[in-house]
């Protein structure tokens, strides 16, 4: 690159030189902007009869933490493939220690199942996922992280709720604000719970009169069972199960948007068993899920599974959460887990691209695999005869990046 003549050089030094200058006052300014917004959120907390003493305990010294702002920047470099989920959350020495604990804690897990409707190997299967059995909870303050996020303009109606709802829980005596630690963005306890989940659906189940998801494992796994059996989940039924696709399937059957009868799956669509046997007559729908598209693994996902996306939106940790309950029963591995390649968000971005220039409407370019570019990408592989999947691939991007 050639040099700076020394004319640019002079603006830039002089450039630096105010911005120097200029930056103590701008951190005051942004302090003072802090305060004043804190003074209207106490306000608003007070008015919805939290109070006083909990208001200015819990905000005091209270000021926006750089790194929860940092982590609310990040984003992934590359897409997170199925298999590499499923090998870091789904492993042996998860599955044997799960087992272990379901053990362990089995009269507690029967006594919530009998009065909740949640099998213990899902609630056992969430503690894992959530928490690794409730050793890693998080190490933020929960007041001070959301109240950064709050103040910040991204989402900021979202999270101010979720900060009165902290305060409430803490007016409530639940937890002292000091112990309320978790996430960066505000999810607390052995489950993850956010402050408006934590006040709609955690349970004192130990009777000591707080509901603790930090400590206590009755109102641990009661609270995620309450929170399950309240979103619709059913306990006479599993989650799902993996699948054996027959030659010739028609892949663009596989969205959550499509649910049939498992006889119909049979009969019409000739999916079996993994084994290939027949899939079992229950009365039963149930939607297509293929997370590494047709060269991959293929689930049949019924209604649990879509109880557990009300509790994480993502199909990756729905499919892990049904599958370790899965292994905690007994069940072998994945019987399909193919290599797959990451791509960067750049790219994808510019998949979603080239997809609205040819006429398939992706939505707005933003690197998100969702429901409206699996549309897309399937309605592209249909429109030249590959399989309709909806699953992108650096293959499939070479052929939509030629004229």
């Amino acid at each position: 690159m050639p040099s700076l003549t020394s004319s640019v050089k002079a603006l830039a030094l002089g450039l630096a030189v105010t911005l120097c200058l200029t930056a103590p006052a701008t951190a005051q300014q942004t302090d003072a902007g802090f305060d004043r917004w804190l003074d209207e959120l106490k306000q608003e907390a007070l008015g919805k009869g939290i109070r006083s003493q909990t208001v200015e305990a819990a905000l005091a010294g209270v000021k926006p933490i750089e790194r929860v702002l940092e982590k609310d920047r990040s984003q992934r470099e590359f897409t997170l493939t199925f298999t590499r989920y499923v090998r870091s959350s789904v492993t042996d020495t998860r599955v044997d220690r799960a087992r272990r604990l379901l053990e362990e804690h089995r009269d507690l897990l029967q006594r919530i199942e009998a009065k909740y409707g949640v099998q213990p190997r899902f609630l056992v299967s969430f503690w894992g996922l959530e928490s690794n059995f409730g050793e890693y909870t998080g190490g933020f303050p929960v007041i001070g992280a959301l109240a950064t996020l709050a103040h910040d303009s991204r989402r900021s109606a979202f999270f101010r709720n979720e900060l009165l709802n902290a305060l409430q829980i803490i007016d409530e005596g639940h937890i002292a604000a000091e112990r309320m630690t978790g996430s960066w963005a505000g999810a607390m306890g052995q489950v993850q719970f956010i402050p408006s989940t934590f006040v709609n659906f955690a349970v004192d189940f130990d009777g000591d009169g707080k509901r603790d998801i930090w400590n206590s494992l009755p109102d641990i796994f009661a609270s995620a069972a309450n929170y399950l059996s309240q979103e619709g989940w059913r306990g006479d039924e599993t989650w799902g199960r993996e699948v054996r696709l027959p030659a010739g399937f028609d892949h663009s059957q596989a969205s959550l948007n499509i649910a049939k009868p498992l006889r119909e799956w049979a009969e019409i669509h000739g999916v079996t068993r993994i084994d290939g046997s027949p899939l079992p007559s229950a009365d039963l729908d149930a939607a297509m899920v293929l997370p590494s598209g047709h060269r991959g693994p293929a689930f049949l996902a019924y209604n649990n599974y879509r109880t557990i996306l009300i509790w994480n939106r993502s199909i990756l940790y729905a499919l892990a959460v049904g599958h370790l309950a899965d292994r905690i029963a007994g069940a072998p591995p994945l019987a399909s887990l193919p290599e797959e390649q990451p791509i960067s968000l750049k790219i994808i971005e510019e998949m979603q691209a080239l997809l609205n220039a040819r006429g398939f409407d992706a939505g707005e370019p933003d690197g998100l695999v969702g429901r409206q570019t699996r549309a897309a990408l399937s309605a592209y592989q249909k429109s030249i005869g590959e399989p309709a999947d909806g699953y992108p691939t650096m293959e499939l991007i070479e052929k939509l990046r030629k004229p």
